[in-house]
């Protein structure tokens, strides 16, 4: 597989994950625990498929149980905080909470052995974070009850996916079938938690049905291989720079999809967070 097309399918996730956020919405009532569990299970069969019909499963020889422990729990932790975030607070600014992750990728970069972070990192964080409080003194006393902490919950997530996206350079070599483990496991972690805390509520239109498969499939299932193959024979440094992207691309969908609002307010915090992060990348890249 060459570079270039390697790049190009990494870059299927994140206009996957742009939509992360609408599908997520349309799936409610679901509870999140059952939604993790629904969803991963669809994305863990597609990887039995396209190991059955790739490498086969022998690519997991080898694969030691570090790098699967780290693997689930990431998948597990950020959609749970995701999906939970998402039943509590207004979806917009969730939406744009939750997608600091790709500044907070670059500031943890910025920690590890050889690198250093730069004045512009700052200089990015301190844009990316005032867009992020400008959601924040916006909502005030508009908000529904459960709606501060359900952007707490955002901003965990936020952390949480950059953490493991940072600590998962360890495991370059490991390859992309290992990510069906992920899911897998994922799911059967996450069906034992809803069966021990959770009350099962399925969708109660086509639509919702329509929203979680649609789901599994993509976001919460392709985008982890693709992105996969993208960081691990693609450009990482185009790729990264693309993620920036995420954020705006998401309230934009958002707003097309008539869920929420395109408010000067929101239009100029997306700006901030996506062109803070952006900010902060070009710091990386120089």
């Amino acid at each position: 597989m060459s570079r270039k097309r390697a790049t190009l399918i990494g870059f299927s996730a994140v206009l996957m994950w742009a939509l992360l956020a609408v599908l997520t919405i349309g799936t409610a009532p679901v509870p999140p625990l059952q939604l993790n569990a629904i969803c991963f299970a669809i994305g863990g069969a597609i990887g039995l498929v396209w190991m059955a019909r790739g490498a086969g499963f022998g690519a997991l020889r080898g694969v030691g149980w570090k790098v699967y422990a780290a693997g689930t729990l990431g998948l597990f932790g950020y959609h749970f905080l995701y999906f939970t975030a998402f039943r509590l607070a207004p979806y917009a600014e969730t939406g744009l909470i939750a997608y600091l992750w790709p500044l907070f990728i670059v500031l943890l970069s910025g920690l590890l052995p050889g690198e250093r972070l730069r004045a512009l990192h700052v200089v990015g964080a301190l844009i990316a974070f005032a867009g992020a409080a400008l959601i924040l003194l916006r909502g005030g006393a508009d908000w529904q009850a459960g709606a501060v902490p359900g952007m707490a919950l955002a901003f965990v997530c936020a952390v949480t996916w950059a953490v493991y996206s940072v600590a998962s350079r360890r495991f370059g070599t490991v390859p992309s079938e290992a990510v069906t483990v992920y899911c897998l496991a994922t799911a059967v972690l996450s069906l034992g938690a809803h069966l021990t805390l959770e009350t099962t509520v399925w969708p109660g239109e086509t639509s919702g049905w329509v929203s979680v498969a649609l789901l599994g499939l993509g976001p919460v299932g392709l985008a982890f291989f693709t992105w996969d193959v993208g960081m691990k024979r693609g450009d990482i440094q185009i790729l990264g720079v693309a993620s920036y992207a995420a954020p705006l691309l998401s309230t934009l969908a958002l707003i097309v999809s008539g869920r929420a609002e395109a408010t000067p307010v929101l239009l100029v915090s997306a700006a901030m967070i996506t062109g803070g992060a952006a900010l902060a990348a070009r710091a990386s890249l120089r």
